[in-house]
């Protein structure tokens, strides 16, 4: 595994908890748990785009920036993986 995707579960939900924590929402984050469902609202989201950005060093393309991206912290890996990915060349 390339050592840019170390660590990327790990840092996904301590993002993901850093914002349910300044919400005072005190619950345990699954890879599959729906975001919406603990509590995360709209400017939430945004939130954690903006924080998933800066994290990750990168610009997620509009196309990107979905519901469905955010549903939880796998799609959220997912997304960043394959945002890594194309920033390294791989296939």
């Amino acid at each position: 595994m390339s050592p840019i995707f170390e660590n990327l579960q790990d840092r996904v939900l301590t993002l993901v908890t850093a914002i349910l924590n300044q919400n005072s929402i005190a619950t345990e984050v699954l890879r599959n748990s729906r975001l919406v469902e603990m509590g995360l609202n709209s400017m939430d989201m945004v939130n954690l785009m903006l924080s998933v950005e800066a994290e990750f060093d990168l610009m997620l393309p509009p196309s990107e920036i979905t519901p469905d991206n955010f549903r939880s912290v796998e799609m959220i890996e997912r997304m960043v993986a394959k945002q890594l990915e194309l920033r390294q060349g791989v296939s």
